[in-house]
């Protein structure tokens, strides 16, 4: 099995992001604050070398670090 460029939190915060939720939901959902949830999709931006969180999805996507 092949380790995940993603933390546990940040695989969280995508998987509620494609179910459309918004940073609010994803912070309440997940006990964390809204900012919280905007550096770890931040931060995954920035590993993927995307702008955007679409970009960040497409890549997840490809990679099969997230599941439709």
């Amino acid at each position: 099995m092949k380790k995940s460029i993603l933390t546990k939190r940040e695989k969280e915060v995508f998987e509620l992001l494609i179910l459309n939720k918004s940073t609010n939901e994803i912070a309440t959902e997940l006990g964390i604050s809204e900012k919280t949830v905007r550096n770890h999709i931040s931060n995954t931006m920035q590993k993927l070398g995307v702008k955007g969180r679409a970009g960040a999805v497409v890549e997840l996507l490809k990679l099969g670090e997230l599941f439709l």
